[in-house]
This record gives structure tokens, C-alpha cells and sequence, in this order.
């Protein structure tokens, strides 16, 4: 089979993260201080696979080419792809036709995480040579989801998000097509929601008499797409990091698995892991539990933060309580005023959530 190309798919506008994705692109956002769409683009090249397009998105566009940059220092080479419209993944597809012409290619949806990565799909698209192989994993919820139905083995039958699933084997975000996926893309007609969809591009495969095999996913997969998936991937990847102290540690105590990067300084703290310190953040008196991440240049004083990420830049100041199960975006400052009259004061953007003790 000749050299496969990759296609990862950064174009979604995020509306589930709001208010995180109205001022960053939703792959960008950091599980264990990485961005999302790293983690695919590192799947790519540790599969071998050199020559990789990224959907985007005429918003977000210039973000991520400002952050992923050529893709030498992951040992690939990016091509942008804009999407003007978020018209479905087939749409995705046909738009990037030009870049991949007839190569076979890998496609993965750039916010999702999938233990492992992608090289026993890869070694299994290359040993069967079929026209196409979806990854599925099976799922408590499968009407959220595209599903497959299998009958001896192959895939016969794709659905939408059922209402009532004859099956529980969801799509995982990662797929692998021949060229012939252009011509059903092609094919196929706007759903009820006016995208065209990647199950209906692949059922075309299948009612052509096209091979579409399926690969069933044995490590865990996240769509990180909702806050509670983000603090899952971030717990999930916080589970396989090694410890590594860089940073200043004064007069603090680091239990378990627990990354300080260089530059982070550490005052009456205690921090428990597994858990990630960025750059040139700044933590006194205060208590970090397990699964945080907290990003560069960020600030926790007289504060308890437990199973929660903080983007770069923020801060957390004399709180009475513990903050737990909590995203903060770039820069959010979260304190208490000392001033009277006491109460609460926010400044809070759309699509917000607070809650109180």
C-alpha cells in the first residue's frame, strides 16, 4: 500500500465548551497542559505518517496554524485546509481532496483522545487492505452516537444516532478510507441537519459492495467535547505521567505522581498526584489534589483546587473552600473581596456555569 497521509478535522466551533471556545479553538484547549489536537498530530507521527492536513476553520484558523506551526518539531509536515462552513465530515473529506488525492489517508477528529494512538489501526488498514476501517468501542449511550451493525465480522449497517440502537458499538472519531471515500462523499445528500455525514458517506461504501471493516477499540476513547469529558481526558492522561520536579520547592510537600515544570515555585504547599505544575506558575499556602492540571504563569494563593485544569495566566486567591471539577479559561481571576459591603461580585461571559458554596 503506498504511503498513507493523515487528515485531522480542527474546524467544530466548540458551542459545548462555551465560554472557554468564544476566544480559543476548542482543540487548543490543554489536557495535562497539551492541547487536545497535539495528541492527534503525535498519533500521526508515531505512526509513521509524515504528511498531515489540519481542518480549519476561518475563525480559529489562524490560532492553530500560530500554535501547531510547519509541524517539524512533531516530525510532520502540516498542510491548512479551510473549511468555510461546518458542513460534515464528508464535506471535510471532499474539501481536502485536493491535498490528498489518492492516498489512502487516516482521519481523526481533533478533539477526541484514544489511548494508545493509532498504530495497531494502521498495522491492521495495511495487513487487510480493506476500503475502509472505522474504529467503534461500545457504549452505555449508543443514541448519542453513530453506530455500526456487523454481521460475520464486516460492517453492514451505519446509523446516525439512533433512537433506538440495535447495537451498542459507537464510531470512534478516528477512521481510515482509500480514495474511493470521495466518490460516496459525493454521492450522498445532505442530512436532516444539513451536513453530509460521514456514516452515510461510509454506508455508500457499503451498499457499493465496498469492504469496510471494523477495528474494535480496547483502550479508552473521549470526545472532549463537554466539560466533564475534558476532566476525564485530563484525569485519564494524568494517569500515565512520571514524575518530574524542576521548579522550586520551599518548604512543600509533593506526594505521587507530580510534574513542576521548570520555573514553578512552590511555597507551604501541599500537592498530592497525580498532578501537572506549568511553567512559572506560583503556588503558595495552598493544597493541590489529584488530577489538576494547572498551566504557565498561573497563580493559587490560600486556595484548595482538586480534579480541575486551569489555563494559563489565572488565579486562584483566598477561598474558604475547595474548587473541584472546575475548567477556568486564560487569565480568570477567582477571589475573595475583603471589602464592604460583603457580597458576591462576577463579571461572566455567555455560557457560563457558577456554583456556590
Amino acid at each position: 500500500m503506498q504511503d498513507l497521509k493523515g487528515l485531522i478535522l480542527s474546524g467544530g466551533r466548540g458551542t459545548r465548551l462555551r465560554p472557554i471556545t468564544h476566544t480559543s479553538a476548542k482543540q487548543l484547549v490543554p489536557v495535562a497542559n497539551k492541547p487536545v489536537l497535539f495528541y492527534g498530530i503525535e498519533a500521526m507521527a508515531n505512526a509513521g505518517i509524515d504528511r498531515v492536513g489540519i481542518i480549519i476553520a476561518p475563525e480559529t484558523g489562524a490560532e492553530i496554524r500560530a500554535v501547531a506551526g510547519d509541524g517539524s518539531h512533531f516530525g510532520v509536515r502540516l498542510t491548512y485546509i479551510v473549511q468555510n462552513e461546518p458542513l460534515g465530515l464528508a464535506h471535510a473529506v471532499l474539501t481536502a481532496e485536493p491535498f490528498l488525492g489518492d492516498s489512502a489517508f487516516v482521519m481523526y477528529l481533533g478533539d477526541n483522545l484514544l489511548q494508545g494512538g493509532i498504530d495497531d489501526l494502521v498495522a491492521a488498514f495495511r495487513a487487510h487492505a480493506p476500503d475502509a476501517l472505522i474504529l467503534l468501542t461500545p457504549v452505555p449511550d449508543p443514541e448519542n452516537f453513530g453506530v455500526a451493525e456487523l454481521r460475520e465480522g464486516a460492517v453492514v449497517r451505519l446509523v446516525e444516532k439512533p433512537p433506538n440502537p440495535n447495537t451498542d458499538l459507537a464510531l470512534v472519531g478516528v477512521y481510515m478510507f482509500t480514495s474511493s471515500i470521495h466518490t460516496a462523499a459525493r454521492a450522498i445528500q445532505p442530512s436532516a441537519r444539513g451536513e453530509l455525514e460521514i456514516t452515510d458517506a461510509i454506508q455508500h461504501l457499503v451498499d457499493s459492495g465496498l469492504r469496510v471493516d471494523p477495528h474494535i477499540v480496547k483502550g479508552w476513547w473521549k470526545d472532549t467535547g463537554r466539560l466533564d469529558d475534558m476532566l476525564a481526558a485530563n484525569r485519564l492522561v494524568l494517569d500515565t505521567i512520571e514524575s518530574r520536579v524542576e521548579g522550586e520547592l520551599i518548604d512543600s510537600q509533593v506526594d505521587g505522581r507530580v510534574v513542576i515544570e521548570r520555573g514553578a515555585r512552590l511555597e507551604h504547599c501541599a500537592v498530592r498526584g497525580p498532578a501537572i505544575i506549568g511553567a512559572g506558575t506560583n503556588l503558595t499556602d495552598c493544597y493541590v489534589g489529584p488530577y489538576t492540571a494547572i498551566g504557565e504563569g498561573c497563580t493559587v494563593d490560600n486556595a484548595e483546587v482538586e480534579h480541575s485544569i486551569l489555563l494559563s495566566g489565572s488565579s486562584i486567591r483566598d477561598l474558604a473552600g475547595r474548587m473541584e471539577s472546575s475548567l477556568l479559561g486564560r487569565n480568570v481571576k477567582i477571589g475573595r473581596d475583603h471589602h464592604q459591603p460583603r457580597a458576591y461580585r462576577f463579571l461572566v461571559g455567555d455560557n457560563s456555569e457558577i456554583g456556590i458554596l
